[in-house]
């Protein structure tokens, strides 16, 4: 008998058993008799084949979409990849996953998510075989050898501008029971952090260097001056990407444990340590109660965040406690789903910005799981379900208000692209069905944390659900009563393959969904104007402005303010702040001192007037190609001399670049009336990997390793010494 409580349930929430419907448009799943399901929407008509894998629920929808997903992931396993900018257009013979209808190549951060997502368990050959097309070697025999993951094509020619590269061993640690892969995947994680922490880490700040992961379109996230010059990008440091060095480093600390080295595990562990340290003093906002998304190379601040690095700081556990649970109560969301970035960029198309990502939503699927939080659960899962639905396929991506695959508004329409098939969408429609709702978690436990909600679409009057799997089944039973929010396991019994778990309902704490928050953020200032005033700099900008200093907020200024010096003379940022108090991202940066230039061959000589720190960069112009993509960054290392100092050694990058600008800075230090030696020595980029001399796309690919830039003066300025305490 049903309880009056499920009664009320079922009354309020059968709609989508058969059929969703979104801004006065319907889409409709029926089961097709001996063909399995048929689904009609706005965009037509799809029939679905039965699939190796079922789920037996009261939603025809639900379970459609499922054999929906499967079937797409079909469609995604090929024998043979291609891309345009890789041995011209010619396929390459690969048994794995490409990415999408309109990406049919494998790309190492879209299948690492992927992977990670689920995939694993349905393709391990296929998983195992995308990983190891994007490990290379060296083929600059000059070059010190290893094993590299690759960064893929990208910002101002790819690596160390973007250094999520290492969203590989995401991937790779679900698939180590196969020994010459694990074996590789060692090797690669003991190169390929022993490289990034050589050119993007910074020991003053304890942060990896680099791009925020998967947000890679500059301008729609970063300032929009970042289109046409992405060395602050270089030199900014994003919690997504520093998050996955974090798990790469505890994945490392345990390979390491596994291959009887004691010494480099621990070491491994003590930098995992270290960097969760830093993440949590560097990106938390207390007044946002958020992690930011990125912040400046000099620690400044930035009122943005990003929906996959909070919810990988949440499922890392570099988020706890507290923290962990603010962060998703406080990430705004809107009924069709949760946007990857906030605030919104008026001034940008539909892409990242003002855009749902489903691979997303499942990352914070997960982490509203994590945190116990139905209501966020709920949300995210029927996002999901509803871009599916609604679109016919799992899409690449949405717009925020309508979930649609396209909005006309002109130069703003989007999103700008869109591909059906998306191999992440796909997984993370798979893994919302296997995790999300039947519990099934990565390390194969079965953890169902299902909101009372769902019941009445999942159940309906049925007292069991079924997951059907080739080698086990997962049988969730109804409880009598849902006295509570949240379903947990109670009692779990185990007959041959099958696993039944019989729910029990619990009351867990649960904040509103955010759904309040304003839209778009404010447009940002031009770089404010600086002269010299007395002891100090006259600091203007037009209208009211917030005012920055080496990483400081001064505070709110409205037309000019007076800036005495104390230290170092500072760099300036502003921002604007609106009525709702949020903050537009930084104007570009105005330094107070003319750095001394140097311009003799090299090598390059300086007296230090002072004992102090000093902020040492190039000028320099790579015009080896576009600044969108390419690999041919160029990375130097600067070698430097004083008198009285040991031997300083610091990357200096210089991206692509539209015309001269100036590179990424190091802070080096100096005693006073030191005599300074200045040399450059060769450092690494991605053209030097075996694997890009398959590149036809641009620069440094089949016509050899390209690693180099026209270089003009030496800029030597004071920095603060402080710079990089938190």
């Amino acid at each position: 008998m049903l309880s009056v409580v499920m009664i009320v349930a079922l009354a309020a929430g059968d709609v989508w058993r058969d059929q969703i419907g979104w801004r006065g448009q319907t889409s409709q799943m029926s089961v097709s008799a001996g063909q399995g399901f048929e689904l009609t929407g706005p965009f037509g008509k799809r029939i679905i084949p039965h699939q190796l894998m079922r789920t037996d629920t009261a939603s025809p929808m639900f379970d459609g979409l499922f054999a929906m997903a499967q079937d797409e992931l079909k469609q995604d396993s090929v024998t043979a990849i291609q891309d345009g900018a890789f041995d011209n257009g010619q396929p390459i013979p690969c048994t794995c996953f490409v990415t999408g209808v309109k990406w049919p190549y494998v790309w190492t951060r879209d299948l690492s998510y992927s992977i990670d997502l689920g995939l694993w368990k349905f393709d391990a050959t296929r998983a195992r075989n995308g990983l190891r097309f994007k490990l290379s070697e060296v083929r600059d025999p000059s070059l010190p050898q290893g094993l590299y993951v690759m960064q893929d094509t990208g910002s101002g020619g790819s690596w160390p501008i973007s250094t999520d590269r290492v969203v590989w061993f995401l991937g790779a640690g679900h698939l180590l029971d196969d020994k010459a892969f694990a074996d590789d995947v060692y090797r690669a994680l003991n190169d390929t952090l022993a490289q990034d922490r050589v050119y993007a880490f910074d020991s003053s700040f304890g942060l990896y260097r680099g791009e925020t992961s998967f947000l890679d379109w500059r301008e729609q996230t970063y300032p929009a001056w970042t289109a046409d010059n992405v060395v602050s990008i270089a030199q900014s440091y994003a919690l997504s990407t520093n998050v996955l060095h974090y798990q790469a480093l505890q994945l490392a600390a345990h390979q390491a444990d596994a291959h009887g080295d004691a010494a480099k595990a621990k070491q491994y562990s003590e930098q995992a340590a270290a960097l969760k340290q830093a993440i949590n003093a560097r990106f938390w906002r207390d007044d946002r109660r958020m992690y930011m998304s990125y912040i400046g190379g000099d620690g400044t601040p930035y009122d943005t965040y990003d929906l996959l690095g909070t919810a990988l700081a949440v499922t890392s556990g570099v988020a706890d406690g507290d923290r962990a649970r603010e962060a998703i109560d406080n990430y705004p969301t809107w009924p069709a789903g949760s946007p990857v970035i906030w605030p919104e960029r008026a001034d940008q198309p539909i892409y990242h910005n003002r855009a749902i990502w489903p691979f997303v939503s499942a990352y914070a699927l997960r982490a509203a799981r994590t945190v116990n939080d139905p209501d966020r659960i709920e949300h995210e899962l029927r996002s999901i379900m509803r871009g599916a639905a609604m679109s016919g396929s799992n899409m690449e991506n949405y717009e925020l208000m309508t979930q649609s695959i396209h909005v006309d508004e002109g130069k703003l329409s989007g999103p700008v692209v869109d591909s059906p098939r998306q191999l992440w969408s796909v997984a993370a429609y798979l893994d919302m069905v296997s995790e999300g709702v039947f519990g099934l978690t990565q390390s194969g436990h079965i953890e169902p944390k299902l909101p009372t909600t769902l019941v009445p679409m999942l159940f309906g009057r049925h007292d069991r659900i079924r997951l059907q799997m080739p080698d086990r089944t997962i049988t969730l039973v109804r409880p009598a009563t849902l006295h509570g929010n949240l379903l947990v396991a109670g009692a779990t019994h185990v007959h041959g393959s099958e696993t039944i778990v019989t729910l029990k309902a619990v009351d867990v704490p649960s904040a509103p969904l955010h759904i309040d928050a304003t839209l778009y953020a404010p447009a940002s200032p031009d770089a404010p104007e600086v002269t010299v005033e007395g002891k100090g700099w006259r600091v203007k900008a037009d209208g009211k402005f917030v005012l920055y200093a080496d990483g400081q907020r001064l505070g709110r200024v409205d037309g000019n303010t007076y800036v005495a010096q104390v230290g170092a003379p500072p760099c300036f940022s502003a921002t604007r702040v609106d009525e709702h108090g949020v903050e537009s991202l930084h104007s570009p940066t105005v330094c107070a001192a003319d750095p001394v230039r140097i311009s003799d061959p090299w090598p390059r000589h300086w007296i230090a007037p002072a004992t102090g720190s000093y902020r040492v960069a190039l000028r320099f112009e790579n015009n080896h190609g576009p600044i969108t993509t390419g690999v041919t960054a160029a990375v130097k290392m600067l070698v430097v001399n004083c008198d009285g100092n040991t031997t300083q050694r610091v990357p200096i990058v210089m991206p692509h670049s539209v015309g001269e600008q100036t590179s990424t800075y190091a802070i080096v230090t100096a005693k006073a009336n030191a005599s300074c030696r200045f040399d450059l020595d060769q450092g690494f980029n991605m053209s030097d990997l075996s694997h890009f001399a398959h590149y036809t796309g641009g620069k440094g690919g089949v016509d050899g390793p390209l690693n180099d830039a026209r270089m003009g003066d030496l800029l030597i300025s004071p920095a603060s010494a402080a710079a990089g305490a938190p």
